[in-house]
């Protein structure tokens, strides 16, 4: 079997599936890539088997065939190719890929494909909707900072997606802060996607990569109870095992009502909690900020380094009080706002903080007051 093939070509589809290998070669197999060559194009599948890839790419094939190779080694090689025509001719008997590229050759081992996992990228012909690109780029762009770390609360590692009437809602929250995002006029109709699911923090990340490479294009998607399939222009494929956990009731993080209010410019107070976040304690991230007449105070001690504060003007007349934050919080919550001003809503000092922009009012976010 011979294969000719642009190496740009090549070399992007391999960069599209390196980044969903098993990083823990808990399967040796895994750490490879599945080629498939058919008249005419390529396919190129990786999975750790929570996530799997593929992409097709046009190629002059002489004879119908595949092979396991391993991913990483192969696309170090192709990255540092010139840009010209690969040839790739399949050596089954001595298990060898012979590459050339003009006057670079290059002899690697291949493995059968016997044991390679049978993966399924053919998506349920019930349950389709189509997002556009933009969209998913949005919700993730405003949601993954909230996405837990913590691997013993396998719930709160990725971004739930619930359908409420014709909005559809992201929401992401690991136990300090929560982020949730609505698209409107969604009007699609799914009882799996009313009673929600989430998507893992790998699979986002492999969203993300794939509406990146299709910024201008409805991406096709599909769902069934265990795995959320999703294909761009029939050329790059996803297939992403959901986390199979009941979400918590997110809703009772945010307050129903506030008693206190104060809007300020957002950049004003950012760069003011940069500033004093450098005496903050290095593990906790702690600032105050002190509510009180007509001014806001930002301020941080360490015990040292010494104390430094900050005092911003803002139209406030509420109760004085003081709040602590984690400055990493506040700032990533704030980050996603595309605004020029700023709400934080509050009842008191230990009660969840709702921070939010009249300009942005398709964001909300929630952080929770820290003690310090």
């Amino acid at each position: 079997m011979k294969i000719q093939i642009n190496s740009t070509l090549l070399r992007d589809g391999l960069n599209k599936i390196l980044s969903v290998v098993d990083k823990k070669n808990s399967r040796p197999i895994l750490t490879n890539c599945l080629v498939r060559a058919f008249d005419g194009y390529i396919e190129l599948i990786s999975t750790d088997l929570e996530v799997s890839a593929k992409v097709l790419i046009k190629a002059e094939v002489d004879n119908v065939g595949e092979f396991c190779i391993n991913t990483k080694n192969i696309f170090d090689i192709v990255r540092e190719l010139p840009d010209e025509i690969i040839l790739l001719d399949i050596d089954n008997e001595q298990n060898l890929l012979k590459l050339s590229c003009g006057n670079i050759k290059f002899s690697l081992l291949i493995t059968n494909t016997e044991d390679y996992p049978k993966l399924n990228f053919n998506a349920p012909t019930k349950n389709q909707f189509s997002i556009s690109s933009e969209n998913i780029s949005k919700i993730i762009s405003k949601t993954i900072h909230s996405i837990s770390t913590d691997e013993t609360r396998i719930n709160l590692n990725g971004i739930y997606v619930q359908k409420i009437g014709e909005k559809l809602r992201s929401v992401a929250i690991d136990g300090h802060r929560l982020a949730l995002l609505d698209i409107e006029n969604f009007n699609f109709e799914n009882d799996l996607l009313t009673d929600g699911l989430i998507i893992p923090k790998k699979g986002i990340l492999e969203l993300k990569r794939i509406a990146e490479t299709y910024p201008e294009i409805e991406l096709n998607f599909s769902v069934d109870e265990s795995f959320m399939y999703i294909s761009a222009n029939e050329q790059y494929f996803l297939n992403i095992r959901l986390i199979a956990r009941e979400y918590p009731k997110y809703q009772t993080v945010i307050p129903s009502k506030t008693s206190f209010s104060i809007t300020m410019e957002k950049n004003i107070l950012v760069d003011a909690i940069k500033r004093v976040k450098l005496l903050a304690n290095e593990k906790t991230n702690g600032i105050k900020i002190n509510f009180i007449s007509n001014q806001l105070v930002v301020s941080a001690s360490h015990n040292a380094l010494g104390h430094g504060e900050e005092k911003i003007p803002v139209e406030y007349t509420g109760k004085e009080m003081e709040i602590g934050f984690n400055a990493k919080y506040i700032l990533d919550t704030m980050s996603v706002i595309d605004a020029n001003d700023i709400t934080f809503d509050f009842n008191n000092e230990l009660s969840p903080v709702i921070v939010r922009s009249d300009e942005d009012n398709a964001f909300l976010g929630i952080v929770m007051p820290l003690k310090i």
